[in-house]
């Protein structure tokens, strides 16, 4: 069928389709999205992603439902949505220790293409001839500080969504002390946004933030917000409506009819590490402390002294592959090789640090650490070779404990747990 013949009943057909098909408030635009995925879905689930979709002139919304309502769902119905709809552009923006976890649930619950971004993956598809691993279609995930990082590469794609996770990390974002927000509203700011968060902000001017992160202009500036919210106007049926226009959220206490919460007891284990696992501790801490070795930059001492104690206080394992990294640096610079440039870049992105405790190491540019690294000081070939020996009685040490008591304090903790349940009445296959 042409245009030239077609009858006036299938252009009536084919306009309701179109119409249908784009209504926002309509459940039916979710429908064929959600064809083939793997989720059951609650009503306020439906009616979060709805009203996320319901007004394509809006700079974004705020989904603020309470920890375990399921926003990551409302989240990826919207990706689905976008993504039956051909706007492919779409990127996660989440907390590091939460790349892997959206990843899945897009790919397993909904069937969508996704990647993990982080400084080493980036640089690898790089290296494989990929252009601009942002500009796939496929479904990115990165986290706070990279995103920041990459700035400049995030404003050259025209986004069709942007999901943040845990947006109120970003509360501050209005303030210029805050470089990881800023950074992001800059790198996003022609964007569509989708932020989420459980946490029910403590202060008018936290939730003003916020807003600036969907658009700067919801509010105007702080002044004007601070004068007709905060100060003489306290104009709260105002800031209400305003409200209801870009942020929903839903409580657990709405939600009791048809979704049925265990109540829960938390069990606390206490354990003592092993006497080889505190020494490890004592001279990996020791060697952190030293002003004056080579495998770590000085400017950058502190940042990488977290990144350690938190592999130290995770478990032994995690710390081998971080003192091999640090011992082939120092063997190269022992055989006047250059030390890889992005070394610090891969470190950072590989641990899921908080992103607030990174904004507050003050982080410099990775290029100007690398640099600086190989010219800071003079190297003394003994000295250095002390050092490798060093590091080596470390690992040695971490190698040969085979057993560490968190392993056996989790082990306590879940054969505590089923007794409890047991003694409750509960059944649990084991």
């Amino acid at each position: 069928m042409t245009i030239e013949n077609i009858t006036n009943y299938h252009a009536k057909y084919f306009a309701y389709e179109l119409t249908r098909q784009r209504r926002g408030g309509d459940v039916d635009r979710l429908a064929t999205s959600l064809f083939d995925a793997s989720v059951d879905l609650n009503p306020h689930q439906i009616d979060a992603a709805l009203f996320a979709l319901q007004n394509p002139l809006t700079k974004g919304v705020l989904l603020a439902d309470e920890v375990g309502l399921g926003k990551t769902i409302e989240a990826a119905l919207v990706i689905c949505q976008y993504w039956a709809e051909r706007r492919r552009r779409l990127i996660v923006i989440a907390p590091a220790a939460l790349r892997q976890q959206w990843a899945n649930e897009l790919s397993e619950k909904f069937h969508l293409p996704t990647q993990v971004l982080d400084a080493r993956t980036y640089k690898l598809q790089r290296d494989q001839g990929i252009y601009d691993p942002l500009d796939q279609d496929v479904i990115s995930v990165m986290s706070y500080h990279f995103a920041a990082k990459m700035e400049t590469q995030l404003r050259t794609i025209p986004w069709d969504l942007v999901v943040i996770d845990e947006a109120h990390k970003l509360r501050n974002a209005h303030r210029e002390s805050h470089r990881t927000g800023q950074a992001i509203k800059r790198a996003f700011a022609g964007s569509r946004k989708l932020l989420l968060t459980a946490t029910a902000q403590n202060s008018l001017i936290e939730l003003y933030g916020l807003s600036t992160v969907i658009d700067e202009q919801l509010f105007g500036d702080a002044i004007s917000f601070r004068r007709q919210f905060m100060r003489n106007g306290n104009d709260i049926e105002g800031l209400r409506r305003r409200l209801e226009e870009f942020a929903k959220r839903t409580l657990r206490r709405q939600v009791l009819e048809y979704v049925q919460y265990t109540h829960r007891k938390a069990l606390t284990i206490p354990f003592t590490p092993s006497p080889d696992e505190q020494r490890l501790y004592h001279l990996v801490s020791g060697y952190l402390a030293r002003e004056d070795s080579y495998g770590v930059p000085s400017r950058q001492r502190h940042l990488v002294s977290l990144v350690i104690r938190k592999l130290l206080a995770s478990s032994t394992t995690a710390i081998i592959q971080t003192l091999e990294t640090l011992k082939e640096r120092l063997e190269s610079l022992h055989n006047r090789h250059q030390v890889e440039q992005d070394w610090l870049a891969t470190l950072l992105a590989d641990e899921s640090l908080d992103e607030e405790l990174l904004e507050s190491a003050e982080t410099d540019d990775i290029e100007e650490v690398n640099a600086q690294y190989l010219v800071e000081q003079e190297i003394n070939p003994t000295r250095l070779q002390g050092e490798i020996a060093e590091i080596e009685q470390y690992l040695n040490l971490a190698k040969g404990i085979h057993e560490d008591a968190k392993s056996h304090a989790l082990v306590t903790a879940l054969e505590t747990g089923f007794a409890r349940m047991d003694e409750m009445g509960l059944h649990v296959k084991r």
